[in-house]
């Protein structure tokens, strides 16, 4: 007990030389200072962040320095975590619109990766996020200007000793030491963590950047340390903190080390133990609730078989019923965003967090069930594109499914062609933007991922605008998956009508030309500003394909565009966006470009042949044609295009 006290009276000391320098910490968010003298930035709330930046600059500018820093994570659970923490150097005090969960409290996902921020962190990250290009769920980063590591390695050391590495734990719950020593003639950033028992680092650093740094230390610099929580809590506690001048590794010795407190367990935690030792003294009521459990298990096993081998391996994305319940205000009719076949779309705002969200709700026996539940998660659930739709996580409750994604406050291109009066209507600048977004996101799904991933559901309504009118595919609950280099297997006719490929409705095999056909009838719907099919059109209008094909032929295809649109100086681009949506969504199979050249082609890296048109029209006329296949591959100017193997013709 007496060293306890001695130890907390150190600590104070320490704390108050550190502050008579140099300031005090200024704490933001869920940040505390606690009795034993501890900062403690994160508490026990989920997707929350806690910061404390030092009100008084120090200069670092042209200069070596160390930073020497104690610190422990205390995890609700042993074995995971989420998210972690970081020590900051920042030109500025203010880190405006940080968001919590993988982005730490320090940036969000609008400016991560900007060099306007000028910030450098040591990150000690808890959870892997594929998006950041992670290497583990524990590790220690050099970052700067964003999440992604300049360098990292595995959490530990090595031994002075014997020159091996030891790993240690970040959520072991005991206090390590981490020191960052640079040096400004050897342009030399070093980074080392070892247990806080250590006198004095290791010799040999976790991490080196050989960089020269001066440019990102101005004559005010802070310091600082953030963390942040996802969906698994965790405690994270800033001890001491000492900043040197030189390029030297000094001892840190201040007496005994430290025991941070075990994870403070609920009430309910207390009464569910007493409640145990009831429950031995009456077996006989054992087994006949039992035998009523097993029934509710046999009515429930499909979705326990299904469910529990991937939410191993896709945890911890898990969120807790009570917690979207919570941020949809209890799915009342007032946050629905939209309704179909599917379910329902609630706008939310998790708790503790000014994080919005979009929460699909589906019953297990909806039209999109149990198998296209899990095809969103396994899919989409490890996607990481600037263009895709992020899937935040997922809940599965009694008889509902809950998918959560990141909020598009736009909402969906479809209520831009289907708009009312009240609407705005759209540049060419943003129509053609939204037309290359979703481009890029199939042009990643199709053949830049490690497996093809086939859509089946490319449509207006699946493609979402964020707050910046970027374009984002979503919803993959009808996608399927398939190795590189393999043909995709036959399999049951999904999608929605006036999308689905000829010849997928006639062999039932989804293939990335499939998805090409359905992105170039979404390319004509965003350029005429209509529907596909326009019963109130005059006769020769009411199908948008057969009047662009029409208008084409007598030299007018320019009429088929939105009126709105017409009068933009850039009219050879939507002439060839409606040229190339009537190639992509060409009858014939062989005839359509893959999403590699349709991109060179928006890009304007390949130009569409002069007699295109009467290519297409043969085909149509014609049907099957071999020869007008080869007029393509001749042309110099298409040479480089690639097309798809299979062909199946058909009739409009």
């Amino acid at each position: 007990m007496c060293e306890l006290k001695v130890l907390q009276i150190v600590l104070v000391l320490l704390l108050t030389l550190f502050s008579s320098a140099y300031g005090k910490f200024i704490l933001e968010g869920s940040a505390v200072y606690d009795p034993n003298s501890y900062m403690i930035l994160t508490n026990t709330t989920k997707h929350s962040y806690g910061r404390a930046i030092n009100n008084k600059s120090i200069s670092f500018k042209n200069q070596s320095f160390n930073v020497n820093f104690l610190f422990g994570i205390v995890s609700e659970h042993k074995q995971q975590a989420s998210h972690g923490m970081a020590f900051l150097f920042s030109h500025t005090r203010s880190l405006p619109g940080a968001s919590s969960n993988q982005y730490l409290g320090l940036f969000n996902e609008t400016n991560d990766g900007k060099s306007s921020n000028n910030v450098i962190a040591i990150e000690l990250d808890i959870h892997k996020d594929e998006e950041f290009g992670d290497i583990d769920d524990n590790h220690v980063g050099i970052n700067i200007n964003g999440l992604r590591s300049v360098v990292s390695a595995s959490a530990g050391y090595y031994d002075d000793k014997d020159g091996k590495f030891r790993n240690l734990s970040l959520i072991s719950g005991k206090v390590m030491r981490l020191s960052m020593v640079y040096s400004h003639t050897d342009m030399q950033l070093n980074v080392s963590l070892c247990p806080a028992e250590f006198i004095v680092p290791p010799k040999r650093p976790l991490l080196s950047l050989n960089r020269d740094l001066s440019h990102y230390f101005s004559k005010e610099t802070y310091l600082g340390f953030t963390a942040s929580t996802g969906s698994d809590r965790a405690l994270h506690y800033m001890l001491i903190v000492q900043p040197f001048t030189g390029a030297e590794y000094p001892p840190m010795e201040f007496g005994k080390v430290p025991t941070l407190p075990p994870y403070p367990k609920k009430a309910s935690d207390r009464i569910r133990t007493i409640l145990a030792v009831c429950l031995t003294l009456a077996v006989f009521a054992a087994f006949i609730t039992s035998g009523i459990g097993s029934v509710f298990y046999l009515r429930h096993k499909k979705v326990i078989e299904v469910l529990e081998e991937w939410e191993i391996q896709y945890g911890p994305h898990r969120f807790a019923y009570k917690e979207l319940s919570n941020a949809t205000k209890g799915f009342k009719e007032k946050q629905l965003l939209g309704k179909g076949g599917f379910g329902q779309v609630y706008r939310g705002t998790l708790p503790g967090s000014d994080t919005e969200i979009a929460v699909k709700r589906t019953s297990h026996d909806s039209r999109q069930g149990m198998s296209e539940f899990l095809a969103e998660i396994t899919t989409i659930g490890r996607l990481r594109h600037p263009n895709l739709v992020k899937l935040l996580g997922y809940c599965r409750h009694k008889e509902n499914l809950y998918l959560v994604y990141d909020f598009m406050p736009n909402g969906s291109l479809d209520k831009y062609i289907n708009r009312n009066e009240n609407q705005e209507r759209l540049t060419w600048e943003q129509r053609f933007k939204i037309i290359k977004d979703v481009a890029s996101a199939l042009l990643h799904l199709h053949q830049e991922w490690v497996q093809v991933i086939i859509h089946r559901d490319i449509k207006p309504a699946n493609v979402l605008i964020d707050q910046d009118m970027n374009a984002r595919l979503g919803d993959f609950g009808l996608a399927k998956l398939h190795d590189q280099g393999f043909d995709p297997q036959t399999s049951r006719v999904a999608g929605t009508f006036g999308y689905i490929a000829p010849e997928f409705l006639r062999t039932g095999r989804a293939t990335t030309s499939t998805d090409v056909y359905a992105f170039g009838m979404v390319m004509l719907e965003v350029v005429c500003g209509r529907r596909l099919i326009e019963r109130r059109a005059a006769e020769n209008e009411e199908v948008l394909v057969d009047w662009i094909l029409e208008l084409w032929e007598d030299g007018r295809i320019f009429d088929a565009t939105e009126e709105s649109i017409r009068q933009e100086q850039n009219k050879g681009e939507i002439e060839l966006v409606l040229k190339l949506g009537v190639l992509c969504s060409h009858q014939s199979e062989t005839i359509r470009p893959d999403m590699s050249a349709i991109m060179r082609i928006l890009n304007g890296v390949v130009q569409l042949p002069e007699n295109l048109f009467d290519v297409v029209r043969d085909e149509i006329l014609k049907g099957r044609s071999e020869k007008s296949l080869e007029v393509l591959l001749d042309m110099n100017s298409f040479a480089t295009l690639t097309f798809t193997n299979s062909f199946v013709s058909h009739g409009r």
